[in-house]
């Protein structure tokens, strides 16, 4: 068979998984849930061995020990994905929700109810736990995940696909609400960009070049985040001690996330009395500091930022620093060099906290408060697909209701348009 009739056949399958899952009642995909989170912990030795092959060929290639990592299932590793079926069949289930209803002049009452989008593919990278992450996120909404992981994690997808499948078929659910694209090549990803009116909605999980590929070629909506590229404004008004603790947590408490600090702007009436300190923390952390003109004016030490690097995703302990004239200036800057991720101000004024929060075009917007919290499990959504930077349809963490749509119901009683 080649590709397109492969990725076709798949494609079709996932159609009936979700005509199956969308008729599926809460209790029901919540128990599979369950038992797929028990199926996984049962077979970890398993899922290891198939693991190993992956890993195997990672050091073959040369892999950096950083892929190596994220692609590894230790035990610990596969515990969580378990757990973290468990916390989602926990979560409310938005499916058939309605959030909103109306009566009309003519007596019919307008609402809109909560439904499963349909088809959702999952175009990613190394992690193996996606594939159970995604899979009980899609299953819990209603709706069939086409996954297709990267090729160097391909037997251990494989391997945690085939328990997953495994228990829908036993719960009586149709086995094509988990179907996986179990082919190396490339241009399965493409033919899948192709199916509009079978596939419903493509997210990519990974760099910025897999992302932008997806978006270039695709036909089917997309839900995206390039990058990460997260500000921290220190106000004039800021309390020096909270400034200093939130942009210390937003650069170094975790470097490699999208929601981790890359530009730090400060007030230049503070900058004389902030940056010492803050600066020697950061070294004192380990942080490779860069900073602008009137920054290394304070420290001399520092590397000279160029303008390219503040349009920089850095995922490592580099930071740039920027003194601005005021609150006006560092919005000017978010806007022009910001990816529209996460952004915080910390001050002690609330009309300024107010106009970051209503200026800043951000799909999160923090007042006194590191970037790092930008997650769907901090802001109380249990769990996350990832985090959306589009302004259409999700915007920000992307949690079960991110993974429905909403359709109109009508209740007449005999109503006739006139």
């Amino acid at each position: 068979m080649d590709i397109k009739s492969f990725v076709l056949k798949k494609a079709l399958e996932a159609k009936e998984g979700a005509r199956s899952i969308a008729k599926v009642s809460s209790g029901r995909k919540n128990a599979a849930l369950i038992k797929m989170a028990g199926a996984l912990k049962k077979k970890t030795k398993e899922l290891q061995r198939e693991n190993n092959k992956d890993i195997a060929a990672a050091r073959k290639k040369g892999l950096s020990k950083a892929m190596i990592d994220r692609l590894t299932l230790t035990t610990r590793r596969i515990e969580d994905m378990a757990n973290g079926l468990i916390e989602i069949a926990a979560l409310p289930d938005p499916v058939g929700e309605i959030v909103k209803m109306w009566r009309r002049p003519n007596g019919m009452e307008v609402g809109r109810m909560r439904v499963p989008i349909g088809v959702i593919a999952i175009i990613y990278e190394s992690r193996p736990n996606v594939t159970a992450d995604a899979t009980g996120l899609c299953l819990k909404a209603g709706n069939a995940v086409i996954l297709r992981g990267g090729s160097e994690a391909i037997n251990s997808n494989l391997a945690i696909v085939n328990i997953l499948r495994s228990i829908a078929k036993a719960e009586g659910i149709h086995e094509g609400v988990v179907t996986f694209i179990n082919t190396p090549e490339r241009e399965a990803v493409m033919e899948m960009l192709k199916l509009e009116g079978t596939i419903d909605l493509v997210i990519p999980r990974g760099g910025e070049g897999l992302i932008r590929a997806v978006t270039e070629n695709s036909r089917i909506p997309v839900l995206k985040h390039y990058k990460g590229v997260c500000h921290v404004f220190v106000d004039r008004d800021a309390d020096f001690k909270m400034a200093e603790d939130i942009c210390f947590n937003a650069k170094v408490q975790r470097p490699g996330t999208c929601n981790a600090m890359e530009t730090m702007l400060v007030d230049g009436k503070i900058a004389k009395k902030f940056l010492p300190q803050m600066i020697k923390r950061f070294k004192d952390g380990k942080v490779l500091l860069k900073g602008c003109p009137m920054t290394r004016k304070t420290d001399k030490s520092l590397e000279a930022v160029r303008e390219e690097d503040y349009y920089n995703e850095y995922l490592d302990k580099i930071l740039n620093i920027k003194i601005v004239r005021d609150m006006d200036e560092a919005m000017d800057h978010i806007a022009k060099y910001g990816s529209a991720h996460t952004d915080s101000i910390v001050t002690k004024d609330y009309g300024k906290a107010m106009r970051f929060l209503r200026e800043v075009d951000s799909a999160s917007v923090f007042v006194n408060a590191s970037t790092r919290l930008s997650d769907g499990f901090q802001f109380g959504l249990g769990a996350e697909m990832g985090i959306s930077t589009d302004k259409i349809h999700a915007r920000g963490p992307m949690g079960l209701e991110e993974l429905t749509c909403t359709k109109f119901i009508v209740f007449g009683s005999g109503q006739l348009r006139v």
